[in-house]
């Protein structure tokens, strides 16, 4: 028990350091990084999202959002940019990075021990769980990457 209280602990305060250094990041940006090289990136589909439901729900929507992958920066970066008050931020910060934390230490410690396990117990066993792991991550990426390049490709007919 103290492995995962100590793991915890460190990703505790890593996703506090990572999540409002983001929130800070995009605080100082404002409205000048809709407007710099970075304005492409603000203006992406996830970010537009995030921008979305930051606005119709406020702090609870950085809270949650640290449980999604992907999402959580676009979130604590928008709400800094959208100046949320620290009052609202910083328990949505405390609630969602905690939660982050818990899960990614137990569930982290969890899959790295049975992956010793299937190591030292059966080598060859071992291997193919980590090449599984490995085509799935590949799989699920490029799956993402094509999704939106084929959606762009579809043309909406002009009926004006």
């Amino acid at each position: 028990m103290d492995k995962v209280a100590l793991t915890a602990g460190a990703l505790y305060v890593i996703i506090l350091l990572r999540a409002g250094g983001t929130f800070a990041v995009g605080w100082l940006a404002g409205a000048g990084a809709r407007r710099s090289r970075f304005a492409g990136r603000i203006s992406s589909a996830k970010f537009l999202r995030a921008e979305r439901a930051i606005q119709r729900w406020g702090a609870p929507v950085v809270a949650v959002s640290f449980l999604t992958v992907g999402f959580q920066t676009a979130a604590n970066f928008l709400a800094g940019s959208m100046r949320m008050p620290l009052p609202r931020y910083l328990p949505a910060l405390f609630v969602g990075g905690a939660a982050w934390a818990l899960i990614y230490a137990t569930a982290g410690l969890g899959v790295l021990e049975v992956l010793g396990r299937l190591f030292a117990e059966r080598t060859a066993l071992g291997m193919s769980a980590v090449v599984v792991l490995f085509l799935a991550v590949c799989g699920v990426v490029v799956y993402r990457r094509r999704r939106p390049a084929q959606s762009a490709d579809v043309t909406v007919p002009d009926h004006s």
